[in-house]
């Protein structure tokens, strides 16, 4: 008993009792503790690595434009409140960064992986609150309704086709811009375009345009654009139908039928008096 006593007398039982306590404590929690919790502070920590190393690359690759805090520049305007989305969009489809000033961003080869667009991403969104990155379940097309097809070809002729052309071919616009084709663009890109309205086009949030309404618009463009599009009227000539084929034939088919004929006779006559 005297050995035992002195044992706990010891000056570093106290220690060694704590650390005992502080471990089964730590080994309950994580076996009793809610599973969300842990997802939770997970799901926090990879947000803030992610939000981080896309810090990094905004400084290298956008700063120079947009400012290193995102406020904008004279050469390029603040992302302050643009979210995930627009980022997605604009570095996904090769648009940013620009390789010169010019009235519009074309489309051109990505430079980023995807992994590196989420993260300049969730950096940007970290300025301030704007769309997020949609969801498959929000812009995929598959189940759309016949239909909901053609209510979304309504609502894209009565909302876009002024400056995409009816079936999405693209159009001119002023001073050097333009709406491009929509043809082979993604169906993810065609909704956070019309979610954050890049450029020159105006921006359709759900309040505008409810995610049914986007889907059946996507759904209308890649139907009209499709390889097994039925086009019985032969080369449809921007989709705009008989009317601008027969607008055709007689302002420049017409023309150039009567030229020849014109230019025919003209040489039948003088070779008649030669």
């Amino acid at each position: 008993m005297k050995k035992l006593s002195a044992r706990r007398r010891h000056p570093l039982a106290a220690i060694v009792v704590l650390i005992f306590a502080l471990a089964a404590t730590g080994g309950l929690y994580a076996a009793f503790a809610p599973a969300g919790e842990a997802q939770a502070g997970e799901t926090a920590a990879a947000q803030s690595l992610a939000i981080e190393e896309g810090k990094k690359l905004y400084a290298v690759g956008c700063s120079s434009c947009h400012g290193t805090g995102g406020q904008g520049t004279s050469d390029g305007p603040s992302l302050v409140g643009v979210g995930a989305a627009a980022v997605d969009f604009q570095v996904g489809t090769g648009r940013m960064p620009m390789q010169a000033p010019g009235a519009q961003a074309p489309k051109k080869p990505v430079m980023y992986s995807q992994a590196e667009i989420d993260q300049m991403a969730a950096y940007i969104a970290s300025l301030g609150p704007g769309p997020a990155i949609p969801t498959e379940e929000q812009y995929g097309t598959e189940g759309v309704s016949d239909e909901e097809m053609a209510e979304g070809g309504v609502l894209f002729r009565t909302n876009c086709a002024q400056c995409h052309n009816f079936t999405g071919e693209g159009g001119a616009l002023t001073r050097g811009k333009y709406a491009p084709d929509l043809t082979d663009v993604s169906a993810k890109h065609i909704y956070e375009a019309m979610q954050t309205g890049p450029q020159n086009m105006p921006a359709f949030p759900d309040t505008v345009l409810p995610e049914e309404e986007k889907r059946a618009i996507t759904a209308y463009l890649q139907q009209v654009n499709s390889s097994e599009a039925n086009t019985p009227g032969g080369f449809k000539l921007g989709g705009y139908g008989p009317v601008a084929e027969g607008l055709f034939a007689w302002v420049i088919g017409l023309p150039i039928l009567v030229g020849v004929t014109v230019w025919i006779a003209a040489r039948n006559a003088k070779a008649k008096k030669s």
